[in-house]
């Protein structure tokens, strides 16, 4: 199945060109604070799927183009995050270290943003602002200690996901925690729906130009290694996200900008780029030196 968020926090199957309102019977109160309808559907998922299958021909639909789409998970636990994951994009920001040793990150659940929401650049001349395109791993349980083995008995779905970041070397969580700096969507594929995981096409344009194109054959450290790693030091909860991380081609977006990413099985997000007001802090008032210089 497709899972959604739409209309101010309900739940649907997304069926061809439209969605089946769920919410009811999924006992989702749109209305609660905060949203964690999807994380108990995610969490009670296995009780529930024949429910919803039985029920979807007489569910009320709408036309996916008359809803407004949101992030599928407003409120996971956390936002894990691998950076340099794939050996081309170590190369081109120069990093001599790699996912494999050098572990995760954390963005807030704050920095979460819906296919219908604008990337908002905050205020800091001087500094670009790259898009960096990947695969969300949706965690449907909870667990610790996972073998890599086992993986697959822990991981619930995919969706799409963008991590922003303010290109410097200050903090890393610090560049990426901004509001609308991690879009994740259209919606969440359950692990049926992509077989193979380790073997989908990533790309994403900005204007209709190709920037990133990769498969995730080539990540450094695997899915199954990813999920090991992070529970190996933490607790893992449905609704849990992980960010495989980017592959080469990262560069700056601006004002005007829309930019587009497409996983194979999983989904395609289209998300306009703002220029906004805030953001400014005494961090960002020297420019860094020397400049980042991609390399090929």
């Amino acid at each position: 199945m497709k899972l959604a968020r739409f209309n101010g926090g309900r739940l649907g199957v997304v069926v061809g060109e439209e969605i089946a309102d769920i919410t009811r019977l999924s006992g989702c109160d749109p209305q609660e604070w905060p949203a964690m309808g999807m994380v108990r559907l995610i969490r009670d998922f296995d009780a529930l799927r024949e429910t919803f299958a039985a029920a979807l021909p007489s569910l009320p639909r709408f036309a996916l183009a008359q809803v407004r789409l949101e992030t599928p998970i407003a409120w996971p636990n956390k936002v894990i995050a691998y950076p340099v994951n794939y050996h081309a994009h170590g190369r081109e920001m120069q990093a001599q270290y790699r996912a494999t040793n050098q572990g995760f990150f954390l963005k807030p659940n704050s920095s979460l943003s819906g296919p219908a929401d604008p990337v908002m650049l905050p205020a800091v001349p001087g500094r670009e602002v790259h898009h960096e395109s990947e695969l969300a791993i949706i965690i449907g349980k909870e667990c610790r200690a996972v073998a890599r083995e086992d993986w697959r008995d822990v991981v619930f779905g995919y969706s799409c996901l963008l991590d922003m970041v303010v290109r410097g070397r200050e903090e890393r969580v610090f560049r990426k925690a901004y509001d609308s700096f991690c879009p994740v969507g259209p919606w969440i594929a359950t692990a049926d729906e992509v077989p193979d995981p380790a073997n989908l096409d990533l790309k994403l344009w900005v204007n209709g130009e190709l920037r990133q194109s990769a498969n995730t054959r080539d990540l450094v450290l695997d899915i199954p290694g990813m999920v090991a790693t992070a529970s190996a030091v933490m607790t893992l909860y449905p609704g849990d996200i992980i960010a495989t991380g980017t592959p080469e081609g990262v560069g700056p977006v601006v004002d005007g900008d829309r930019i587009r990413i497409l996983i194979d099985q999983v989904g395609e997000m289209n998300v306009d780029v703002v220029q906004g007001e805030l953001g400014m802090s005494e961090v960002f008032a020297e420019p860094y030196v020397p400049p980042i210089i991609k390399q090929n």
